[in-house]
């Protein structure tokens, strides 16, 4: 049985939905004690018990200690099954956290899954479904994963609603992942603005910054309606075309917040990105932890490894054994190798 403090490092809510996906894959039980202590409101939230509530449903799993509030949970994992399933969170929290917690146990299936997930698809602490499906799922698909996701309904915070559909068939052959710097030169970079709910105006305030800041042709810089959501929401996405896949940066629009402020959000961690010459960002480097760990390893030059990452990095080493080096290259780039998995 390992036993995790839940408290440890980041201290979030990354560090359960880690260890229930590696718990489903590896076979291996947990206790984690202190869940969320440091948090404002510890212990699990519905969020967070969504996500394991999926993960018992898709692997036959025990979970005991499961219970708004509670700060100690014990997983016995089973046989993971695929197949159709459709999870509904009940609130405005991430759908696209809960699709992190199961899809590294159904990618390792030999039969297809299907999944319909209901919840939050734009929202702020988390990767919005943009950035699952240009920057993450792409490089999934260079490892040899096969996971296909589409968008029904964008879900906004407060009221959530969102709706995607995610298909996940058999690996075909896994291959490493191998992502060295990017050449410093000019970036053919893209932005799509969702409005819904509020005045165009809105949108149209947020591409005049877009455009002057990143030097964006105005055709290049879309205002979508975004009139499936169930609203009011409002994302600014700044999107950096890479080797066949993105970096997405995005902002999110919250009551009293300026739409420059928004737009800003999403320019600048962009152009912190285009100056450090890696070649994923700080939030796609610690996506990448997990498939990399369970297939056939690679390496990354990202920025500079946050707390975030390291945690998941320790969590990943507990059930797994390993080698996880990060290595700084200079002020701006860190070298990330993984190797020794290959457990897919």
């Amino acid at each position: 049985m390992i036993t995790l403090d839940g408290s440890q490092g980041e201290g979030g809510g990354q560090i359960l939905r880690s260890a229930l996906a590696l718990s489903l894959v590896t076979g291996r039980p947990f206790r984690i004690n202190r869940i969320r202590a440091r948090r404002p409101k510890p212990g699990l939230m519905r969020q967070h018990l969504a996500c394991v509530d999926a993960a018992t449903r898709i692997g036959a799993a025990v979970a005991e200690g499961a219970g708004l509030g509670s700060t100690e949970l014990t997983f016995q994992p089973g046989a993971v099954v695929p197949g159709t399933y459709e999870f509904k969170i009940g609130s405005a929290g991430s759908a696209m956290l809960l699709l992190q917690t199961i899809l590294p146990p159904l990618l390792r299936a030999k039969q297809p899954s299907e999944l319909v997930l209901e919840g939050g698809t734009h929202n702020p602490f988390a990767p919005p479904f943009p950035f699952i499906a240009q920057a993450f799922l792409p490089l999934l698909k260079r490892l040899g994963f096969r996971v296909e996701a589409t968008l029904d309904r964008a879900g906004f915070y407060p009221n959530g609603g969102g709706r995607c559909r995610v298909l996940i068939q058999p690996a075909t052959e896994l291959v490493p992942l191998a992502l060295a710097a990017r050449a410093k030169g000019p970036m053919d970079w893209l932005a799509k603005i969702c409005v819904v709910g509020l005045p165009r105006v809105v949108g149209e305030r947020e591409r005049a910054v877009v455009a002057e800041r990143l030097a964006i042709p105005a055709d290049r810089i879309e205002i979508e309606p975004c009139t499936e959501a169930l609203g009011p929401g409002n994302t600014v996405h700044v999107i950096a075309p890479l080797d066949g896949y993105a970096e997405v940066f995005t902002g999110f629009g919250a009551p009293r917040l300026a739409s420059e402020r928004v737009a800003e959000e999403a320019v600048g961690p962009a152009q912190e990105f285009f100056a450090s010459g890696a070649a994923v960002g700080e939030h796609l480097a610690d996506q990448l932890l997990l498939p990399l760990a369970l297939a056939r390893g690679g390496s990354f030059v990202t920025t500079i490894p946050s707390g975030h990452t390291r945690t998941n990095a320790a969590i990943i080493q507990e059930f797994i054994s390993i080698n996880l080096a990060m290595t700084p290259l200079d002020s701006e780039q860190w070298r990330v190798d993984v190797s020794g998995g290959n457990i897919i």
